[in-house]
């Protein structure tokens, strides 16, 4: 049986049975293959099936990339102009991401393209690019197939079975999506940070073997596809970075502050669990499989949206998901100026909260979750801070700084700005060393103070407030202060964490061990999740649970290799289990990663240690071989 690329495109055999007709015709009824091949080839016929190879066949192995828009025809039929337009700056994307990961168009036609790459690897990455920067097209959604195999050189041009599989991969490929064939996967193997959904044994037109096929997910996800999280007992809900479609990247902050406002609201109601911003935001400029979402966070519904910016409107769209099912509960448009920018967000909140949670649509309803900022400038730079202090540079930390202080400088009564800029101080210090410690903490307790004095109900400032206070050594008045922000909104995460390490560290590790899991759980992919692990570890050792703490260190360090907390504490539980050689073998490590944190800690104590239970990891680092 003969397939063929006919000017860039695979046709049928109907199609193909038609325009050989017309090539023997104007070459002459030779009945030689081969002969119909190489002047076919002028013709724009390219055979890719079953064809005689002639002496002296030149064949490669190669990565063949197939990417073509779903539903272009219909397209074409509703809006030719606009459409075409639209293409065009797609192409000039998926070409330059070809070219960037060494890849060669060798067909192309209308919307569709075929190229190949020297690896899977390359031709992988290439599609997961082209994915990812094509994800705020609403209208062209292009799918893409990947398969290696042996193929036929002509020329520029490549035959064989290979580029067939590859064509007929992506036609099984989602809008947006990847499909690759098994040998592309099992030549990826972990080398790759994605995901892998398999879609079982697929039987496509033209190729007598069954293909082995695979759904492929965003850049950032992990290696292995993870296990499903239960569902909570309640309405549960992610908010997804919205898209920016104003045209302006420095807009993008804007859009980032919208959902962040959503998720603060929506944290306010106790009958919802709500997935923390930080977790939400690891999607950010991913091609987003809403269904992978929910199994990756453990939630029911995932709000999706965009914001559209344009002088003083703004239009933001939000739509309403069922994650397992993929169906579509609400979805509504909001057009505003400006000002009104918090009643829109109020609006949203509402809306959501009345469709993923009917139970609570007769409940009093929490309008006024925030004291309103009077100045949208002071909004706007502390979302600019915001924006800066997620990227965790020091450069950047440095500029959030700056956009909190202006925002404070704008409007003193905007609570918000002396936490972030409090966070930014902490961060200087004890992250990239651009701060002394001690001044940093005497000036970010001046500011937190500063915002639960302005702001008693903000949640965040009083969980900062307790940390601090916990630093301090001041358990009681740590625990005050985090209890308060949880009543006041009992799905912040970083407030179940600070609820957690004071609990561990004031003789209450099991009760401890809990609220840091409810963190963790809120919040899966919070960078700062470290600290809930070496907390985890403590709770563990400190209740005498010596083998636990050593599994749970383990996975901490697992995580987060160089934090050489952990080691101190798991070289603590291997000599409490007697595990002498191993405790010594770690306990030197915890030395050398940090000597300044290890004196600090162990030959000193800081003030959120009792006497009591820095004595007891004393007592475990001697039997492990520590010599004061």
């Amino acid at each position: 049986m003969l397939a063929a690329v006919w000017s860039g495109r695979i046709v049928s055999e109907s199609t193909l049975s038609t325009r050989i007709n017309a090539a023997r015709s104007a070459i002459g009824d030779s009945g030689e293959k081969q002969r119909l091949l190489r002047t076919a080839h002028g013709k724009g016929i390219r055979f890719v099936g079953a064809v005689r190879e002639a002496e002296g066949t030149v064949r490669k192995l190669a990565a063949i990339f197939a990417a073509d828009v779903e539903g272009y025809s219909r397209l074409m039929g509703e809006d030719e102009v606009g459409t075409l337009r639209r293409l065009t700056g797609c192409r000039a994307i998926l070409d330059e991401r070809i070219a960037a990961y060494r890849g060669r168009i060798f067909g192309s036609a209308g919307d569709s393209v075929v190229a190949d790459f020297a690896s899977a690897v390359d031709a992988v990455q290439c599609a997961v690019a082209v994915q990812e920067a094509l994800a705020g097209e609403e209208r062209l959604r292009f799918r893409i197939g990947v398969h290696v195999s042996d193929v036929i050189v002509q020329g520029e041009n490549l035959f064989g079975d290979g580029v067939n599989i590859a064509a007929r991969l992506e036609a099984l490929a989602e809008p947006g999506g990847i499909c690759i064939s098994g040998t592309v996967r099992d030549q990826i193997g972990t080398k790759l940070p994605v995901t892998f959904t398999d879609l079982g044994e697929q039987q496509v037109k033209n190729i007598a073997q069954p293909i082995r096929a695979y759904r492929i997910g965003g850049a950032s996800a992990t290696a292995v596809t993870a296990p499903a999280l239960p569902l909570p007992d309640k309405p549960s809900i992610a908010v997804l970075p919205f898209q920016n479609l104003s045209g302006d990247p420095e807009q993008e902050y804007f859009a980032d502050g919208i959902v962040e406002e959503i998720i603060t609201a929506l944290s306010h109601y106790p009958s919802l669990f709500v997935i923390a911003r930080n977790s939400s935001f690891t999607y950010k400029g991913r091609a987003v499989d809403v269904k992978q979402v929910g199994r990756e966070l453990g939630v029911r519904y995932a709000l999706e949206g965009s914001v559209r910016k344009a002088g003083n409107r703004v239009r933001v769209t939000a739509q309403l998901v069922e994650a397992e099912a993929g169906n579509h509960v609400w979805a509504e448009r909001y057009d505003r100026d400006l000002p009104d920018i918090f009643a829109l967000q109020d609006e949203i909140t509402q809306a959501v909260t009345i469709a993923v949670a009917p139970a609570i649509a007769g409940a009093e309803q929490r309008r006024a979750m925030r004291k309103p900022r009077e100045s949208l400038d002071a909004w706007a730079a502390y979302q600019r801070g915001l924006w800066h202090f997620g990227k965790v540079t020091a450069d950047d930390n440095a500029l959030a700084q700056k956009f909190f202080q202006q925002a404070i400088d704008l409007d003193p009564s905007f609570v918000g700005s002396y936490t972030g800029l409090a966070y930014a101080y902490r961060r200087a210090a004890g992250v990239f060393g651009t701060q002394n410690l001690a001044d940093a903490e005497d000036l970010a307790e001046a500011l937190v103070r500063r915002a639960v004095a302005l702001d008693p109900d903000d949640a965040e400032a009083r969980t900062y407030f307790g940390k601090q206070l916990m630093r301090r050594g001041d358990f009681a008045g740590a625990l005050a202060e985090i209890e308060a922000a949880l009543a006041i909104s009992p799905n912040l995460a970083d407030a179940h964490g600070a609820l957690g390490g004071v609990l561990t560290r004031s003789g209450h590790p099991k009760e401890g061990r809990i609220a840091l899991e409810k963190c963790i759980r809120l919040d899966p992919h919070n960078p700062n999740n470290h600290l809930q692990l070496l907390d985890i570890t403590i709770s563990y050792y400190l209740a005498c649970e010596y083998d636990a703490a050593v599994e749970a260190a383990q996975h901490g360090i697992r995580t987060y290799p160089n934090h050489s907390n952990q080691y101190r504490w798991l070289a603590a539980a291997l000599g409490q289990t007697g595990r002498i050689k191993e405790a010594k073998e770690v306990l030197d490590k915890a030395i050398a990663i940090a000597p300044a944190a290890f004196d600090m800690f162990v030959r000193r104590r800081v003030p959120w240690h009792r006497p009591e239970d820095h004595a007891h990891m004393v007592e475990g680092l001697r039997k492990a071989g520590w010599e004061d």
